[in-house]
């Protein structure tokens, strides 16, 4: 069984330009974002997005909701190519907004923490909003990653070639998503970790990586737009933000024409994750000069 080839030339030149891209993302942030400060005095019965932040300071999660918007449009305003990392930055905020909103009001007296806590309440008989955010961003990220496989696949590809390299990819953007939730508990903390990721990928400049570049601009459009009042303590991601920039940047190391990067970022994201329900993320960020420094730059103090 044989899939599909692979986009020609003329394919590519169909796709927008990073700078096109990041400005759709940032533009989409920013208007989302600001457009949401007045939500609760044209509409008091919606649900509220104001959140406590780890300082105790009173932040507004429409920040979050900005940047997956941002993020989906990235991929829209990236063409066809782009259409992977759109469903994936959409599961990521639709799973992250449902957990945001519903603040563990549905997981009992106990609720649940880190991936082996929900999966544990899920042994248990207990659905949590962590497990169906799990499920949600893993769909959307196997569906994203059967999209970029088809796409790459060349006359001849064998299927377990073609379901090989849409498992890596899916894990690739499913970790990527659960890690950057799991760095957002300082301000600009996820934005930063998604801009230093991408950012090889913006320099690459052979024309199969065009789409994974226009993606890392867009990842960055949409940090730039998010990053100020993030970093003032105005607004925050939660899980929201933070699942549909680490999904976004996720898949635009997935569009990669590299196997071998694709496959070392997608064992170091499930190494990152799983490491995560043993050591502190923000300890050993603050054990370390260099990161302690990045993180602190531009934060309020």
């Amino acid at each position: 069984m044989t899939a599909r080839t692979a986009p020609g030339p003329a394919d590519h030149r169909r796709d927008h330009g990073p700078v096109a891209v990041a400005l759709a993302a940032l533009g989409t942030t920013l208007g989302w974002s600001e457009s949401l400060a007045g939500l609760p005095g044209l509409a008091p019965s919606l649900p509220s997005l104001e959140r406590t932040n780890f300082r105790g300071r009173t932040v507004s999660l429409r920040g979050g909701a900005g940047v997956a918007l941002g993020a989906v449009a990235a991929g829209l305003a990236t063409g066809r190519a782009g259409a992977p990392a759109a469903l994936a930055a959409a599961a990521g905020g639709v799973a992250g907004l449902v957990d945001d909103l519903d603040a563990g009001a549905h997981d009992g007296e106990e609720p649940a923490k880190g991936l082996r806590g929900h999966l544990g309440a899920l042994a248990a008989g207990r659905v949590t909003t962590g497990v169906v955010k799990i499920a949600v961003i893993g769909a959307g990220a196997l569906a994203a990653g059967t999209m970029l496989a088809r796409t790459r696949a060349r006359p001849g590809t064998r299927t377990t070639g073609l379901v090989a390299d849409a498992a890596t990819s899916a894990v690739l953007i499913a970790s990527w998503a659960n890690l950057h939730n799991l760095l957002d508990l300082r301000p600009g903390r996820a934005l930063k970790t998604a801009c230093l990721t991408v950012s090889p990928l913006l320099v690459d400049p052979r024309p199969l990586s065009s789409t994974s570049r226009a993606l890392a601009a867009g990842v960055v459009g949409a940090a730039t737009a998010a990053l100020p009042e993030d970093l003032m303590e105005d607004t925050m991601l939660g899980d929201t933000g933070a699942n549909a920039i680490g999904a976004l940047a996720g898949t635009a190391v997935a569009a990669h024409p590299s196997r071998v990067a694709r496959t070392a970022a997608a064992a170091a994201g499930v190494a990152l994750v799983l490491a995560s329900e043993r050591i502190s993320f923000t300890r050993v960020i603050a054990s370390t000069p260099v990161l302690a420094a990045v993180d602190a730059l531009g934060r309020r103090e």
